[in-house]
């Protein structure tokens, strides 16, 4: 990873990245809804009510399929193949130490003549 992370140069694929992670990140939300869901429909004591908690998980599971589906075909997640999905948490959890092993403040800030910039 290049140290200069403030030269645009070098985000590259980053918004390819953050939407991975922020589809991840909306995947797990969804699976710990449905984790809830199921829980509350075992506590409620109305009819109405576990009827209601049912629509909902039901909806949060289609969005789960639709959601799968999406990060496979983009190749963010890869739920049949071990072998690639370890490549890629591996390749995932490498850059992860990349950043923060990052000096995000540095002493000298000057950023002079590296953007065209003009001169009084």
């Amino acid at each position: 990873m290049n140290e200069d992370y403030l030269d645009p140069k070098y985000a590259e694929g980053m918004p390819k990245m953050a939407d991975a992670a922020f589809a991840l990140d909306f995947l797990l939300s969804v699976k710990t809804g449905i984790r809830y869901y199921a829980v509350a429909l075992t506590e409620t004591a109305t009819s109405e009510l576990r009827e209601a908690l049912y629509r909902q998980m039901d909806a949060a599971i289609d969005l789960h399929g639709e959601l799968t589906e999406l990060m496979m075909n983009k190749g963010w997640l890869y739920p049949n193949d071990i072998g690639k999905q370890i490549e890629l948490d591996l390749k995932s959890a490498d850059m992860a130490i990349a950043i923060a092993n990052m000096n995000l403040f540095p002493l000298d800030t000057d950023r002079l003549g590296t953007f065209a910039t003009p001169f009084k």
